[in-house]
């Protein structure tokens, strides 16, 4: 007895690769739960046709030597349980996920997994301040320049600018305390995000309270040290930027001062030349992240999370 293979026929042998692929593109933008509802199929079925269409993408777009890798987490659920993504920010393609946590073994795993080959094309990483992505790039690419993404270094300002926030929240009282009170939104927003209400109580708040005035121009103007092409225009902006902060009793600011100060190689880096790599992609891909999440709630196939991820920026087949 001769058995045949069809190879037009899905995993699943009730189904079509061509329907397989279909249930795919339709999972790109809808949940596992609505395409099977939509097309009266099981919801395992949809899910294993997914996969395999996504397995598909995947073998269709094998992984290039990276010149340029961003490295992030994600939280998979709450009690700090993370995974590590890594990016090829030139081809703007996730070509990792993995580790068991954030630390610096976990990232290891990802130099294993590209081998000595790859590694040697990588140039310039980019990650955030986190102490192990930086001891296992250094250790793993010595020759790569270091980046550190300006979206986490502006993050950790509006940290401060928070605090700074409750502190005000926590020193006042009547009146002056209701300037401040829910808030929050307003004051970490950019002012281009505000609606018009929102714009007027933002003006309102910071008329009212001249130390988060001050506070929010500190963080407005910090900004433009991205904007210089030389490493010493820089570092003489952030100088002048930190030497703004005395008498401002802005302990937050100051405690963010001292940390770009012992990072400040991985953040001037972004003034060469060579570095000025386009990080719009990373936080494009947090938001699409965030979305797969949101569709994905409930599902505990951590495969297929991770198989989303690294397909979620390829073509559709």
């Amino acid at each position: 007895m001769k058995r045949e293979e069809m190879d037009w026929l899905a995993d699943n042998p009730f189904y079509t690769k061509r329907f397989a692929y279909y249930i795919g593109r339709k999972c790109r933008t809808m949940t596992v739960k609505d395409v099977a509802k939509e097309l009266k199929l099981d919801w395992h079925t949809v899910k294993a046709l997914d996969k395999e269409y996504m397995q598909k993408q995947l073998q269709r777009n094998p992984v290039a030597a990276p010149g340029v890798i961003g490295i992030d987490e994600v939280s998979l659920r709450k009690g700090h349980t993370y995974r590590i993504i890594v990016s090829d920010l030139e081809r703007r393609r996730p070509i990792w996920y993995g580790g068991e946590d954030r630390s610096e073994e976990s990232l290891d795993m990802f130099y294993e997994w590209l081998g000595p080959k790859k590694i040697k094309k990588i140039r310039l990483a980019v990650m955030d301040m986190w102490k192990a992505f930086l001891k296992s790039t250094r250790k793993n690419v010595p020759r790569a320049a270091i980046l550190f993404d300006k979206f986490h270094v502006i993050r950790h300002l509006g940290e401060a600018l928070d605090k700074v926030r409750k502190m005000e929240y926590a020193r006042l009282s009547g009146k002056d305390r209701s300037y401040i009170k829910g808030q929050k939104y307003t004051l970490l927003s950019n002012r281009e995000n505000l609606t018009l209400d929102g714009r007027k109580a933002l003006k309102k708040l910071l008329k009212a309270n001249k130390r988060l005035n001050t506070a929010y121009l500190l963080k407005e103007s910090f900004g433009q040290l991205w904007d210089y092409q030389m490493e010493g225009w820089a570092r003489r902006f952030f100088d002048n930027w930190k030497e703004s902060l005395k008498w401002q009793k802005l302990v937050p600011y100051e405690k963010f001062a001292e940390m770009i100060e012992r990072h400040w190689d991985g953040v001037a880096a972004y003034s060469r030349p060579e570095n000025k790599v386009s990080l719009g992609f990373v936080e494009g891909l947090n938001n699409k992240i965030r979305v797969i999440q949101r569709r994905a709630y409930g599902l505990r196939d951590e495969e297929y999370f991770s198989l989303k991820i690294l397909t979620c920026m390829l073509k559709e087949i």
